[in-house]
């Protein structure tokens, strides 16, 4: 028996019929991947107000909304989902002490370049950071992932430029 090369088995020679006999009547039960059909270029937009939306069950509902996990079309490689604009996102809401405990952390590169910023400090200075930052942990670490987040836009006030595209209004979990 030949051990090696491409053409080498860990069965004997004598198991091949085996295989051959058993594969035809199984060959049409294999795995397809699923490619929708359907136009992924026509998308909707959903207006989402935070104030009062805790930041996480909002972050979720988001991160499923630009995954497109709430259609029926929903593939993992593709990106079938839609647009979200989130505004009052300095109203959104934390619970237990993560307004004082929870820290958010950068570093430049540099040795001893880490800075840490309450959730209040970020809350004051860029509170659309706050859900972004918690959308962005939702979402795939890959180029779908960055594909997505061009389609979150979020507001610190009531007002947003994307009236035009006649966005649905969608009421987040309390």
């Amino acid at each position: 028996m030949y051990r090696g090369g491409p053409n080498y088995c860990f069965l004997p020679v004598d198991f091949w019929w085996l295989f051959g006999r058993f594969s035809a009547p199984f060959r049409g039960l294999l795995m397809k991947t699923f490619l929708p059909k359907n136009n992924l270029d026509q998308r909707k937009w959903h207006v989402v107000d935070a104030n009062g939306a805790i930041l996480g069950r909002l972050a979720v509902q988001i991160a499923n909304i630009l995954r497109g996990k709430d259609k029926a079309i929903f593939t993992h490689h593709l990106d079938a989902g839609d647009f979200v604009v989130v505004i009052n996102a300095e109203k959104v809401r934390l619970t237990g002490k993560k307004e004082t405990a929870k820290e958010f952390m950068s570093y430049s590169g540099w040795k001893g370049g880490e800075k840490y910023a309450s959730v209040a400090h970020v809350r004051a200075r860029h509170p659309e950071k706050l859900i972004t930052h918690a959308v962005r942990g939702m979402v795939p670490k890959n180029r779908l992932g960055r594909v997505l987040m061009t389609k979150l836009k979020v507001y610190k006030g009531s007002d947003h430029p994307h009236a035009a595209q006649q966005p649905a209004k969608l009421t987040p979990v309390k």
